[in-house]
């Protein structure tokens, strides 16, 4: 039997604190990804802060930011190309979590409408996906992102697997962001309808303007419950060999320096996620205070 510690040994984490934190990105380019990091406070501020001087500009930088990341990351166009291979630790976990909220919210408004479309046949479509979708454990997605997928493409080709990933993850929660958002479109009153159309709005306009900031008000605890179980669940990357900050802590565990070190490493990681979910959670419900989601006085 092992002999009993005194106490925790964090030299582990200090140890292996860059290589949970870049995985195998090179050393001289990872200039590249801090600039990512603070690009991505920058954007998240510019979202969430209120009544900043030039709100939309901040909002556009926001929306343009993952493809800006993409580039600084992946590199081309007078950069160092980097393989996606490369990537892992907590960069992996963030881009993987930070792409499925970014594009899985508008995917999901998109399907919402469409599941109460008039139109039979994108109504059925729209159905059909987000149920399909919602019937399949993600773990089954990222194995057919992984394995199958390959089976589809022209003979020769190759598909990007961190892409493949960011696809399924995205879908994935698109689905369920689909039903929660229609749940906030069923929770209003026919009334509102009523008054965009005597407004003489267009179905988009009657939406944009009326229909949607109401539902989305009433959605906003289901959506942020979604982006934490989806920033969870990024994990599941392991699965099919794609080096989370988990499975690289796993890995680096079984070198002999560090055996039996484990309770560090998930207290490590444990704080790592709760600190990001923590504070999701937390401006959720600022946020549903300062909308008076509950309409009370």
């Amino acid at each position: 039997m092992d002999a009993p510690r005194d106490g925790a040994c964090w030299a582990f984490i200090r140890g292996s604190f860059e290589l949970f934190v870049y995985g195998w990105y090179p050393e001289p380019e990872r200039w590249r990804v801090n600039l990512s990091f603070l690009l991505l406070v920058i954007a998240i501020f510019g979202v969430l802060k209120d009544n900043l001087p030039g709100k939309k500009y901040w909002l556009w930088f926001a929306v343009f930011f993952p493809f800006i990341a993409a580039w600084l990351l992946v590199g081309g166009f007078g950069l160092v190309p980097v393989g996606t291979q490369k990537i892992g630790g907590i960069l992996l976990t963030i881009i993987v979590g930070v792409t499925g909220i970014t594009f899985s919210l508008p995917l999901g408004i998109l399907l919402a409408l469409g599941r109460r479309s008039h139109l039979p046949v994108l109504r059925a479509v729209c159905v059909v996906f987000i149920e399909f979708i919602r019937g399949v454990p993600l773990i089954t997605l990222l194995f057919v992102a992984s394995t199958m997928l390959t089976y589809f493409l022209p003979p020769g080709s190759s598909f990007d697997l961190l892409m493949r990933v960011l696809i399924m993850v995205t879908i994935f929660a698109a689905a369920y962001i689909a039903e929660v958002v229609r749940g906030g479109l069923q929770g209003l009153s026919s009334g509102q309808y009523e008054a965009a159309d005597a407004l003489g709005l267009t179905y988009w306009k009657a939406h944009r303007l009326i229909i949607l900031p109401q539902a989305l008000k009433i959605s906003i605890p289901g959506i942020v419950n979604t982006f934490i179980g989806l920033y969870k669940d990024s994990v599941l990357v392991l699965i099919i060999g794609m080096m989370d900050i988990l499975g690289l802590g796993r890995a680096r565990l079984n070198d002999p320096l560090w055996l039996g070190l484990a309770p560090e490493l998930y207290l490590f990681i444990a704080l790592f996620f709760f600190l990001c979910c923590f504070s999701m959670a937390r401006y959720s419900l600022g946020l549903e205070k300062k909308l008076r989601t509950g309409h009370k006085q």
